[in-house]
């Protein structure tokens, strides 16, 4: 079983909740859409993220978030996802809310 690129400890601390309640309802969450896919839309990515098509871009044109054009299509890696949320969760933008 592949590791996520947070640590789910981590997770569970910044969310203040049991770290076994949070496996448990990992466990039990039905995957949405083809899990399988490598390479997301922008509109897929974004609902992954949590924000909007709009900001996503923003992301894309300065560089936060990687993608590619195949033809005239832009895709966002499904492993950027995870990276630039790690970055943003070193960068500790959890504690600066508020």
């Amino acid at each position: 079983m592949p590791q996520p690129a947070l640590p789910i400890s981590q997770i569970a601390q910044l969310l203040e909740v049991p770290e076994d309640a949070l496996r448990t309802l990992m466990a039990d969450r039905r995957p949405a859409g083809d899990t399988t896919l490598v390479a997301l839309t922008v509109t897929e990515a974004a609902r992954r993220i949590g924000i909007g098509r709009t900001k996503l871009y923003e992301y894309v044109a300065s560089g936060e978030i990687a993608s590619v054009k195949i033809g005239s299509l832009r895709r966002i890696p499904a492993e950027a996802v995870n990276d630039f949320l790690a970055r943003r969760l070193s960068a500790t933008d959890f504690g600066a809310a508020a």
